[in-house]
């Protein structure tokens, strides 16, 4: 029985997303479905007419990125998706993800074939997600700071209670303080297993890689504490070496490791000290850092600092317990990364963590 013929032009001009076909050495597009009319708002007759336009019309952060990627898909090395933000006159963002490939012809013609889709919608849901997340994350750091102070503070007191009474002959008194202080105890460390249990589990997914603008995020980020520094009592800003610094991250587990050392950081400053996190591009990499002036790691407990279950874990300066495994994932998901992580310290002079990413292909 012969194969059905199937139209697949036909297919082409019915699908929502623009199909193309760019003429790599004639520098333009030789085919394009109907679906490009919807997205650009454009004449697909007159595609190359109006290609231009379009381009200039690429988000300035986007323009290097974007040419890189045409570059590196002209040379067959592009696996990923791209995507790229189209501004309009009146301001509007408009995400596309282009999904393409090279490919050459028989008699030598190369051209990149792929799929353009409009995602604006999605972006603005995923984006919207990410920035609560984020802030998620930063409050439970500091409600683990909000919620275990009185809690260990209460569980001193009746602790001393406890010394004072010891001559006391009522055996159900001191049975009611054995009781609040267990309370006390074991309901802290559940304030801070719960932190810890979230940490743990980003550990265990893969990476879900996009490029990312850190500043916006990080920012995001240092804001969420700022509005609480009265309360903590520390002193949180941000430095950056650019209004824009774009990384390729899992955006929900690297802000976790960025919340999980400002977390640390938050233990072992006193009130009054400072917290500083800093971008910037260097060359080869982009530099992040987290830095305190609290007081600080002791040499002999510097060089087993990543490990799990690091002899370097101890409480913080209220009482913070440590399951020693904070470091250990953090080092892990840097890694995934493709970067890496070292600290500097110095006992009641702070620490600084850094954090080297590789640039994007267009950085570099």
């Amino acid at each position: 029985m012969p194969a059905p013929v199937v139209d697949f032009q036909h297919l082409i001009e019915e699908i929502p997303s623009v199909f193309f076909v760019y003429n790599v050495a004639l520098r333009s597009v030789t085919y394009v479905n109907a679906a490009y009319e919807k997205v650009f708002g454009g004449n697909s007759g007159q595609v190359n007419d109006e290609l231009p336009g379009l381009l200039a019309r690429l988000h300035p952060d986007d323009q290097d990125y974007a040419a890189d990627c045409l570059e590196r898909l002209e040379a067959g090395l592009l696996r990923e998706d791209i995507q790229v933000r189209l501004v309009s006159d009146a301001g509007l963002v408009q995400w596309l993800c282009v999904r393409a490939v090279r490919y050459q012809a028989p008699d030598g013609t190369r051209t990149i074939t792929g799929f353009i889709d409009d995602i604006t919608a999605e972006k603005a849901t995923h984006q919207n997600a990410a920035k609560f997340n984020t802030k998620k994350n930063s409050i439970l750091e500091i409600l683990s700071h909000d919620l275990a102070g009185p809690l260990r503070l209460m569980q001193t007191l009746t602790e001393q209670l406890r010394e004072q009474l010891q001559t006391y002959p009522d055996p159900r008194l001191h049975e009611l303080i054995r009781i609040i202080t267990t309370t006390c105890r074991e309901s802290t460390d559940l304030i801070h297993d719960f932190v810890d249990n979230e940490f743990l589990e980003s550990s265990n997914v893969e990476l879900k890689r996009e490029r990312v603008n850190m500043v916006e995020r990080v920012g995001i980020m240092v804001d969420n504490y700022r509005r609480t520094q009265t309360r903590l009592e520390q002193v949180f800003t941000l430095e950056t070496s650019a209004p824009a610094i774009y990384a390729s991250i899992d955006e929900n587990k690297f802000m976790q490791v960025l919340n999980n050392l400002v977390g640390n950081a938050i233990k072992f400053t006193p009130a009054g000290g400072h917290i500083r996190v800093g971008l910037s591009e260097q060359p080869g990499h982009i530099l992040v850092t987290v830095a305190d002036d609290g007081i600080g790691i002791p040499e002999e407990l510097q060089e087993g600092l990543f490990d799990k279950f690091t002899k370097a874990r101890r409480p913080g300066l209220r009482g913070e317990k440590s399951t020693g495994l904070g470091m250990s994932i953090i080092h892990t998901i840097v890694e995934l990364h493709g970067g890496r992580i070292r600290c500097k310290s110095a006992e009641k002079q702070g620490t600084t963590f850094f954090i080297e990413l590789p640039l994007l292909e267009a950085q570099a």
